[in-house]
């Protein structure tokens, strides 16, 4: 059991602990690298960074066990350490999170009054595209999308549009994403094409009706929930499709701001723009000024950057929980229209220095503005429920 922290005083320095899974073979689970950069960016700040495990949460007496980065023999050592003021979720993937005694762990965080615990879970996509479709501010953003259910579904929206994606609910980097679309090659027999990522290239395979695809993209999803959406034509660079990858998160004020806007180029033989697909990372402004010319690209920039904060909001304000960041792909279209892709919860290291230097110092000090809060109200028996059925997991 939990016990309450004091929250700290104007003397005493924030403690911040990132909250991950144990492992077998290895200390614990997540990017090691993340976590030291943290480390230093909190020392640089006056913070108390630490990591702990959901097998080492046991806090009692104001103290906890963890782990902190010793840069003199590059080795990591358990400790006994101060009670942390803020808790960052960083468990990397949906299993470990789903764990009942994962679960439970999540739980006492979001009942504690004088902890702070934020991106208590993954996002399920299809909850996201359900959240923001119902909002007026985001419904513009959102291309059609719907739960992958029937063959007539799929005949239906690929008589709408002349390209459509499917893509797992729980997703990752890309991994499981399909593109469904009718052949240009012979329009009388409605030659049907699908397109599988494997690794850094895609194969293709033809199907003579909807049913014969229909019959084919069962087999290859097999049990998993997926979505079917709305194709978009992205403006491209020298033939290749490119969208925009935009970290937002909370600043010292505990307000929603861009930490930074990077670009994510197609591989040439890729049907996402994923890096471990084939992907690479290249300059936003090079990329838009390639198909608008560099006011435009100025301006798109702008409206991305825009349009990321209102998503945000919009997610945290359904979601009911405190998010502190999310990563965020946004597509442009060959008009210049911005369209909402995909968040990330748990956004990925970004490679771009300065977006990466930024979004380290914004962790730190919103963890230091979460610690000077006042504690929150206790929750109520009946304000305790099980994340995973209320949160991303809620509809599955």
């Amino acid at each position: 059991m939990v016990t309450n922290t004091k929250a700290p005083s104007k003397r005493e320095n924030p403690t911040l602990a990132i909250l991950t899974h144990s492992d077998e073979t290895r200390i614990f689970r997540g990017n090691q690298e993340n976590f030291i950069d943290l480390i230093r960016t909190g020392a640089e700040r006056g913070v108390l960074v630490y990591v702990m495990t959901t097998t080492d949460f046991k806090l009692s007496g104001g103290k906890a066990v963890g782990y902190t980065y010793n840069e003199t023999d590059k080795t990591w050592k358990r400790g006994v350490f101060p009670a942390p003021h803020v808790i960052y979720n960083r468990i990397p993937y949906r299993k470990f999170e789903l764990l009942p005694e994962v679960q439970q762990v999540i739980q006492t965080c979001m009942r504690q009054r004088r902890i702070r615990f934020f991106n208590p879970s993954f996002f399920n996509k299809w909850t996201l595209f359900e959240w923001l479709n119902h909002a007026k501010k985001t419904q513009g953003y959102i291309p059609a999308t719907r739960r992958l259910s029937s063959g007539e579904e799929l005949d239906k929206l690929l008589a709408e549009y002349p390209f459509l994606y499917l893509k797992p609910i729980r997703g990752k980097a890309g991994k499981g994403i399909m593109k469904v679309s009718r052949s240009p090659l012979d329009t009388k027999s409605k030659i049907f094409e699908l397109s599988i990522q494997e690794k850094t290239k895609s194969h293709i395979s033809r199907y003579p009706s909807v049913s014969r695809l229909w019959s084919e993209v069962q087999e290859l999803i097999g049990g998993k929930d997926y979505i079917i959406q709305q194709g978009i034509p992205l403006s491209s660079y020298k033939q290749r499709p490119f969208d925009l990858r935009v970290l937002v998160q909370k600043n010292g004020k505990g307000q929603w701001s861009v930490a930074g806007v990077g670009a994510r180029l197609a591989g040439k033989l890729s049907i996402t723009t994923h890096v471990p697909r084939g992907g690479s990372i290249d300059d936003p402004a090079k990329l838009l000024t390639y198909s608008f010319g560099g006011l435009g690209s100025k301006r798109i920039i702008a409206r991305a950057k825009k349009a990321a904060l209102t998503i945000a909001k919009q997610i945290e304000k359904s979601s009911g929980h405190m998010l502190g960041e999310m990563s965020m792909d946004l597509g442009v279209d060959q008009e210049g229209h911005i369209w909402f892709f995909e968040a990330n919860s748990k956004p990925m290291k970004f490679d771009e220095p300065p977006i990466r230097k930024k979004s380290l110092e914004n962790l730190i000090l919103y963890s230091i503005y979460l610690a000077k809060r006042k504690p929150k109200r206790p929750l109520k028996k009946t304000d305790a429920f099980p994340l995973a059925q209320t949160n991303a997991e809620r509809d599955n």
